[in-house]
């Protein structure tokens, strides 16, 4: 009915103990994949925490299971040249025999920019070069033959990058957001997955809705564009030890936004409206790192409902 996979903060503390567990853990329980963002490492309360840097962790991966998809949600062009993005995405999905879905994005959280020395754009200017960042990365993954491009803010001149995805034309671009001005436009050229998120249902539907009709007048068809949500996920075997992961939140405030809470039934029926809204796989967010038990009784116990 609904496919489940997990989404990690990767500057949250992970390090490389944390992802293996992780990431073992996703692949042996029955999840459809694992993904996550593409950050600095951040500071909280006063001090870094860890955070693996994306492609050496998604490289680990591509070797290190087997089964599940995996990729950024979603990696900026703003501090990540789109040749180079386009280059590591070809090899790592060579290496993981067609697995990843490249999550790509314009950029958006200014204290990463500022603190280690990238421009971030005004808003206008941010989705012009991320709009040609699309267009660099999608001609060098979805074409053998040389590309050209001559943008404001990137150029090609006959290029070609290889290894090459096992798959014809390379991992799927993956496009985050809700914004009906500029990301959805973008997802209807581009992509050929919308990931939604932070939205109840009803809103999704409707997103979704105005989305076929952007990917109709873009001379491409509906069913072209997988759907899929990123949300939080607040899970507990019991009430109390739902309760007792909401430390800084009620759980009224999380399903405002769109979220999951709950135990394993709670969060069956929560799932549902999101399959009935057009959702064909949600990334839970997984805040709980070291919570492998949790993650291992989600799967158990939740996955085998929705089949």
């Amino acid at each position: 009915m609904i496919e489940v996979a997990i989404m990690i903060e990767g500057q949250e503390g992970i390090d490389w103990d944390r992802w293996r567990r992780l990431a073992r853990t996703v692949e042996d329980s029955g999840y459809a994949g694992l993904f996550r963002s593409d950050h600095f490492p951040n500071m909280r309360t006063g001090s870094y925490r860890d955070g693996l840097e994306l492609w050496s962790s998604l490289t680990w991966l591509a070797e290190n299971t087997e089964r599940i998809e995996f990729g950024p949600l979603v990696s900026p062009v703003s501090f990540r040249h789109p040749v180079i993005t386009a280059w590591q995405a070809s090899a790592v999905d060579n290496l993981a025999g067609g697995r990843l879905r490249l999550g790509v994005g314009a950029g958006w959280q200014q204290w990463e920019h500022e603190t280690f020395g990238f421009d971030l754009l005004d808003t206008g200017r941010r989705f012009a070069r991320f709009e040609e960042g699309l267009e660099v990365v999608t001609r060098l993954l979805r074409h053998e033959e040389p590309v050209s491009f001559d943008g404001e803010f990137y150029r090609l001149r006959d290029a070609v990058l290889k290894p090459r995805s096992p798959r014809p034309g390379g991992p799927p671009i993956v496009i985050g957001g809700n914004g009906q001005r500029r990301t959805l436009p973008l997802v209807a050229r581009y992509a050929d997955e919308w990931n939604g998120l932070y939205v109840k249902p009803g809103r999704y539907a409707e997103l979704s809705a105005r989305l076929d009709e952007l990917i109709e007048e873009a001379g491409r068809s509906p069913e072209a564009v997988r759907r899929t949500f990123m949300t939080r996920c607040v899970f507990g075997r019991a009430e109390a030890d739902v309760e007792r992961k909401l430390v800084d939140e009620t759980a009224d405030e999380i399903l405002d936004d769109g979220g999951i809470v709950g135990t394993a039934s709670e969060v069956v029926d929560q799932l549902v409206p999101l399959a009935e809204a057009g959702v064909e796989r949600v990334m839970l967010q997984w805040l709980e790192v070291d919570d492998i038990d949790g993650l291992e009784t989600l799967a158990h116990e939740v996955l085998p409902q929705l089949r």
